[in-house]
């Protein structure tokens, strides 16, 4: 028997392709041709779909609509066993979702009455079995004397309580660089952008090297900042699928890469004054501050993205500096967890340096081998990550997550989407899975899809 296959395109939805395949070895069939909406029929109001510019645009303004690919033959199709694919991207707060195995039967004279639908918002939310799932993790809506936070106004204390209490812990922050210095050292062009190698002030005492591309065209654009081991990496020039700041420039935006193999000992490790992991957010800050004071970028739409070891600069970064619009963290482990080798906040190279002393082996907290640093402080305090999470709220964020960052990661995120909500926001926290630790092309898209949504400008 043969299964029916009726697309439900609803509300603010820009489809970009969408191509389907019965097997591996066959090639795929394109259900939109990327002009027009040939081989597409609306139930109810035509007027909700529109192409542009190669993309198909929905936008449910009086009610919903939905439409139907009914092919050449102008009749409902019927697909066996297909595997679909398609690039979407829908506005906040929309309701937009692809429907499987349905036909054009309603009920209440507006919803589909069968099949199954995909939801767009699907990473913005718990999947089952993580709802309202809060795990052991202190909620950040009780202040420390366990007063509870019930307004936003006792947000804001409450915020400036936890930030004042990690920075406490791992050391304040010097003053933040208002101007920090840039220097051009060799500038030259790629495809549609200009590469600039450049070194940048991004402490007191401190300019390092770092990759900033450009796209053509007029700005401002927005803007993203990416940190790993080296630049080159997040410049195109490096590991492949790490490649986030030469991707979003190709998008569109201005992008900063930057690295440091080691982490970083500011001022130096004899005369520590910041555990490395906050001072890499600080130089993150500065290169913030930097790409927002130029000409090319609008400095309200300035988000950063890391993975791995980047994913923990970038989480920090995001966290403890507030003029990040939106953050992506790929896979760099959100929460402490010490059943878990590469989530180790524990080594002196993140939380665990001991200023004067022999800095622990790598490894695995044990007897033997115990905490040491910011990080022994922090779990004996019973303090965790996801109070950091909670400063983001209402920014956006997204968890890209993979073997160090699966599903029951939730039980954290739940507490941001609790303050978000206070706050009267949602669709503000989300994450998406892949089986292993090393990004995809899948969930690489996810990414500069999350990053349109929230820093390019709507129509």
């Amino acid at each position: 028997m043969k299964k029916r296959i009726c697309l439900l395109l609803a509300l603010t939805l820009l489809l970009l392709c969408l191509p389907v395949r019965a097997d591996d070895d066959q090639p795929w069939l394109e259900l939109f041709n990327g002009k027009d909406l040939s081989g597409w029929e609306a139930n109810v109001r035509p007027e909700s779909f529109r192409v542009d510019d190669g993309v198909l645009k929905v936008h449910g303004r009086n009610g919903m609509a939905h439409l139907f690919y009914v092919g050449e033959a102008q009749k409902d199709v019927q697909f066996k066993d297909f595997e679909l694919a398609a690039i979407v991207r829908s506005e906040p707060n929309s309701n937009s979702g692809i429907f499987f195995h349905t036909d054009r039967e309603l009920r209440k004279s507006k919803y589909l009455n069968k099949g199954y639908e995909g939801e767009l918002d699907q990473f913005f939310r718990p999947p089952p079995g993580f709802e309202n799932e809060f795990g052991s993790y202190r909620s950040p809506l009780n202040f420390h004397d366990g007063r509870a936070v019930r307004t936003a106004e006792d947000w804001q204390a409450r915020r400036r309580e936890i930030l004042a209490r990690w920075n406490e812990v791992m050391g304040p922050w010097p003053p933040l660089i208002e101007t920090p210095k840039i220097e051009y050292l060799k500038t030259e062009h790629r495809e549609n952008f200009t590469q600039h190698h450049v070194r940048v002030e991004m402490a007191h005492g401190l300019v390092h090297p770092a990759i900033v591309l450009v796209p053509d065209g007029k700005g401002p654009f927005p803007a993203a900042v990416v940190p790993y081991y080296n630049a080159e990496a997040g410049a195109g020039l490096g590991k492949e699928l790490r490649d986030f700041g030469y991707q979003l420039t190709r998008r569109g935006y201005v992008t900063l890469s930057v690295g440091f193999p080691s982490s970083l000992y500011y001022p130096s490790k004899e005369q520590l004054q910041l555990q490395p992991l906050s001072a890499l957010a600080y130089a993150a800050a500065s290169c913030h501050t930097a790409l927002a004071n130029l000409p090319e970028v609008d400095p309200d739409r300035i988000g950063i993205v890391g993975h791995s070891y980047g994913g923990k600069w970038a989480m920090f970064a995001s966290c403890l500096y507030d003029r990040f619009a939106c953050a992506v963290w790929s896979d760099g482990g959100i929460v402490f967890d010490e059943k878990r080798a590469n989530v180790n906040y524990w080594e002196p190279w993140y939380l665990g340096y001991e200023l004067g002393q022999k800095q622990r082996k790598a490894g695995i907290p044990n007897k033997d081998n115990p905490r040491t640093g910011a990080y022994k402080t922090l779990v004996e305090q019973g303090l965790d990550l996801h109070e950091l999470h909670a400063l983001m709220a209402p920014r956006p964020f997204l968890v890209s997550g993979g073997s160090e960052d699966r599903a029951e990661r939730w039980k954290a995120l739940n507490h941001s989407i609790a303050v978000n909500k206070l706050l009267g926001y949602e669709h503000r926290v989300a994450m998406t899975n892949r089986r292993g630790h090393s990004p995809t092309a899948e969930s690489n898209e996810q990414i500069y899809l999350f990053f349109d949504r929230f820093l390019k400008k709507k129509e």
